[in-house]
């Protein structure tokens, strides 16, 4: 692993001085507005929060266990990832749910390996890509067939997936080998592992594909991926003690960082060019999932512990609403209002 940089920017102590970068927005808002989708993996629902209004205007029982979630790309469907994680072996409750967003029904479900607990979705939306925690895979699904294509040995317990813009790689990370397993998406094979930081656990692709992000939980830090390589070029120090940070997008930009600090409820802004820390933002307890809108007007934290989910305007990166959600509250998507 080549580290060409290690930049220290603490998350506690001196608060940071909030930089308010102004968004180019690339994505229009769709005239119905944009919706968030919070899975509560402890009351086995998902909550539909309306961004124009700031409310949570429905509750969807969908099972077991829900936790990674995403979105089609028109907002007609809200896949979500469903494990039986009271057992130890794979159960017939595992597999991704589609949940119809005009009819808050769960219409089909997905075989999708043992234990998914993350995935992710083609650009074109026609593919899932999800980590089998307890068998250390993962699996590839054709949407349309409902048919696992391929299954291929990652890291131990693979957590947070992530797509390149372009579709041609899938990373995963793997909290215990401390590797990121890279997919070459044509040939469906696993090309490269890189080693990472201590309990690897979310990835976000810049919008160019050129770089990538990735938190590290225990050792508390963000590293930056060049993709060319498939290598680790920079990391910041967090602060582990403190920190924890799970999830991270990148802004429709490409210009910001926003990461998830479950242990500290707090939202880290950073440079994506230096890996400056520009601000950082108290949040819900225990931020874990984070999503931000393709205009990139808003960021939206589920908070675990608080059972709320905490909407962030970019441009002043103040919380501008707390939106009551579900007992532990765990991933969140946004899409376009069906």
């Amino acid at each position: 692993m080549s580290l060409t940089t290690f930049i220290r920017a603490g998350c506690a102590g001196a608060a940071a001085a909030s930089l308010a970068i102004a968004t180019t927005a690339a994505v229009r808002p769709p005239a119905s507005g944009w919706m968030a989708y919070v899975s509560n993996e402890h009351d086995g629902t998902i909550t539909a929060i309306d961004l124009t209004t700031n409310r949570a205007v429905r509750t969807i029982r969908v099972g077991t266990g829900p936790r990674g979630i995403h979105a089609s790309p028109d907002g007609r469907t809200v896949y979500v990832a469903m494990s039986d994680t009271a057992r130890r072996r794979q159960s017939d409750r595992d597999g991704i749910a589609a949940v119809d967003a005009r009819t808050a029904r769960v219409v089909r479900r997905f075989i999708a390996g043992s234990d998914p607990e993350a995935f992710a979705l083609s650009p074109d939306g026609k593919t899932l890509y999800s980590s089998n925690e307890d068998a250390g895979t993962a699996s590839i699904t054709d949407i349309a067939t409902g048919r696992v294509v391929a299954t291929l040995g990652v890291g131990i317990e693979p957590e947070g997936v992530a797509v390149s813009p372009d579709g041609r790689w899938v990373y995963v990370t793997a909290e215990t080998s401390n590797t990121i397993s890279v997919i070459d998406t044509k040939s469906r094979r696993v090309v490269h592992n890189m080693l990472v930081d201590a309990r690897p656990r979310g990835t976000a692709f810049a919008p160019d594909g050129r770089s990538a992000f990735v938190t590290a939980e225990i050792a508390g830090t963000l590293g930056r991926i060049d993709v060319a390589t498939h290598e680790v070029a920079d990391v910041v120090d967090l602060q582990p003690a403190l920190c924890k940070p799970v999830g991270v997008v990148v802004s429709p930009d490409g210009r910001r960082v926003f990461v998830a600090n479950g242990g500290a409820n707090t939202v880290t802004v950073f440079d994506a060019r230096t890996l400056k820390q520009t601000a950082r933002i108290a949040v819900g307890r225990r931020p874990w999932g984070i999503a931000i809108t393709p205009d990139g007007s808003r960021v939206i934290t589920a908070n675990g512990v608080g059972g709320t989910a905490s909407i962030i305007d970019t441009r002043t990166l103040r919380v501008v609403a707390t939106v009551p959600a579900g007992r532990g509250a765990w991933g969140v998507a946004v899409a376009p209002r069906p």
